[in-house]
């Protein structure tokens, strides 16, 4: 068969491909959620990969009913910690915070990463804010939570990780007692507090970082072949685009940044919750050891 012709692989979708600001990834869309008040979200650290022997149970396939094995990732999960609560208002020019809530007991590595609010009163901005959701100001309310990375042994940093989490389900005045009521306990929870297992989940992170590459490596265009080859490069371009319009188009597939991109897959089922034992691997995982949980 003759080779397919195409301008490259890979989507425009994604552009432009540049490093990822942070490690954290930015969640821009929130689900609408139903039930009682929760968090949507939660964070993670990558072990590695694995496989589990488990019973197909989806209607529509033919080996419903039969054990067959999946390939699954192990993520470590230790407890996060909620320290404040935002309230936004829904504005001409999109969703603007408009007051927010602090508690008062913070973990002692978390003034590596933010400048800790002084003299604060948890109670008075609590208040506060219940007037503002009585007053129908209120749109949306997050949860600044962040990780403890220094529980885990394999996770070499001491530096949290600080990210928004949105509450979802529920009322707004149920979702504003339920916030509240985490941030003034201390605000540790951990993930059977927020997910379950069977659930589907959309999954966020920044990819492996590669670096400059060029275009073959980068945009999967073919290499050059033939006479085109032995003019000296083989993985370049043939031509960078038309004489009129005089510039170089976005859409030409060029060398640069590969990798640490923030991408979002969807629907990844939630196989199970547990600890480090249940997880683990003969030797532990490779560049990170064993799992703590």
């Amino acid at each position: 068969m003759p080779q397919p012709s195409r301008p490259r692989k890979g989507s425009l979708g994604y552009g432009p491909r540049t490093r990822a600001t942070s490690e954290v990834p930015r969640i821009r869309s929130w689900p609408d959620d139903d039930g009682s008040p929760a968090l949507q979200g939660f964070a993670g650290y990558k072990a590695g990969m694995t496989h589990v022997v488990m019973v197909n149970d989806e209607s529509n396939s033919p080996r419903e009913g039969m054990e067959e094995s999946m390939p699954v990732t192990v993520v470590e999960t230790p407890p996060m910690r909620a320290v404040a609560l935002r309230a936004y208002e829904e504005t001409p020019y999109g969703k603007k915070p408009i007051t927010e809530a602090w508690t008062g007991e913070f973990h002692e590595e978390l003034d590596r990463t933010l400048s800790l609010p002084e003299d604060e009163s948890f109670d008075d901005d609590a208040e506060e804010l219940r007037s503002l959701v009585d007053d129908g100001r209120v749109s949306d309310l997050r949860v600044v939570t962040h990780t403890v990375p220094s529980e885990l042994r394999n996770v070499p940093k001491k530096k949290p990780d600080v990210m928004e989490t949105r509450v979802g389900g529920g009322s707004l005045d149920e979702r504003a007692d339920f916030a509240l009521d985490l941030v003034g306990e201390g605000g540790e929870h951990s993930v059977e507090d927020v997910f379950r297992p069977g659930q589907y989940l959309d999954v966020s992170g920044i990819t492996k970082g590669k670096g400059t590459q060029g275009p073959v490596k980068r945009w999967g265009v073919q290499k050059r072949k033939g006479k085109h080859a032995r003019q000296g490069w083989r993985r370049r371009i043939g031509n960078l685009g038309p004489w009129n319009p005089s510039r170089v188009r976005s859409t030409v597939p060029q060398q640069g940044q590969t990798g640490y991109h923030q991408r979002t897959e969807l629907n990844k089922r939630l196989v199970d919750v547990g600890d480090g034992n249940e997880a683990s691997v003969d030797g532990g995982f490779v560049g990170h050891g064993e799992v703590d949980g």
